[in-house]
């Protein structure tokens, strides 16, 4: 908790130096920098990670129903 207060503060300072100063169109730049070599990578976001992680879990659960019935099936079969 202390941490993220001193973090937060130092984050605060360092923004108050950089928009007094021509660190500030340095800090444009690096960001315009950024943004365009993030564009590139095949990145996704928390909201798309999210549902493909929930179509994953329910993809799982359905195969492994299906695995469930299949071995049923292969049983009774065998029986015959």
């Amino acid at each position: 908790m202390a941490d993220n207060r001193l973090l937060d503060e130092i984050d605060r300072k360092l923004k108050d130096i950089l928009a007094r100063s021509p660190a500030a169109d340095l800090e444009k730049n690096l960001r315009a920098l950024l943004a365009s070599g993030f564009s590139r990578l095949d990145l996704v976001t928390r909201e798309e990670f999210d549902v493909q992680r929930e179509v994953l879990a329910r993809t799982r659960a359905k195969l492994a129903e299906l695995e469930a019935k299949l071995a049923e099936l292969e049983k009774t079969g065998d029986r015959e």
